[in-house]
């Protein structure tokens, strides 16, 4: 079976990192997080690297979760377990990782795939992206890293409308840094990180941290706390 994630080092202090489940518009497996969950805790003990790029392979950047593991959890209680401590890690390393994110959106980025998104410190979108949050209409909405981003108001429109949000309009109140072409996405979020890895690596550490507790995510807040 083919590796879930693609993991590239575009030099000392950048690497890219790729979901790599196209055919499943990369929807966010119990496998596939720990995938991520794992990547980002290595290469946090890594002494060089400063900032990770997080993009998708195909036309979608992610769809959210797999919900056809939501169906299975209903009737494997040690399955359910798994699947929500998958989650929980998940997303706990990936808001607390001190690496500097740097979101590579080539495509539409769905639930899940919008909290990925927005976990990452940085964004930039292809032409072809949106964000939504259809998943309001059957279960709990991720809030607070978006709400930190762009304000409770639009946080909460989109979190209990599911309404969506086009590339313009994330470029507009400043969701993404840029909008280009899709052919283009990773090599801009390439150039952002470079900006970036101009910095100080400790002093980039400090900042993101200060980030991480400005935004009042603890290391031990559960997904369904967020």
């Amino acid at each position: 079976m083919a590796d879930l994630t693609h993991l590239e080092r575009r030099g000392p202090e950048t690497a890219v990192l790729t979901l790599n489940r196209p055919e499943q518009r990369n929807a966010l497996s119990v496998a596939l997080r720990d995938e991520i969950a794992d990547h980002l805790d290595a290469l946090a003990a890594d002494p060089a690297l400063k900032v990770l790029v997080i993009t998708g392979a195909g036309t979608v950047f992610c769809a959210g979760f797999d919900l056809a593991e939501f169906d299975r959890a209903g009737t494997d209680p040690a399955f359910a377990e798994r699947l929500w401590d998958s989650s929980d890690r998940y997303h706990r390393t990936l808001a607390t990782c001190p690496l500097v994110t740097v979101a590579a959106l080539n495509g539409p980025a769905v639930a899940g795939g919008f909290d990925l998104a927005v976990l990452c410190d940085l964004r930039v979108a292809a032409t072809t992206t949106f964000f939504s949050h259809p998943e309001y209409r059957f279960g709990d909405v991720v809030y607070r890293p978006l709400a930190d981003l762009v304000g409770g108001g639009l946080a909460r429109e989109l979190c209990l409308t599911g309404r969506v949000l086009d590339a313009a309009e994330a470029r507009a109140v400043r969701l993404v840094t840029d909008v280009v072409d899709p052919a283009d996405v990773v090599s801009r979020a390439l150039a952002v990180a470079e900006a970036v890895a101009g910095g100080d690596r400790a002093a980039l550490r400090r900042t993101k941290a200060k980030a991480v507790a400005r935004a009042g995510i603890a290391p031990n807040d559960t997904t369904l706390a967020l």
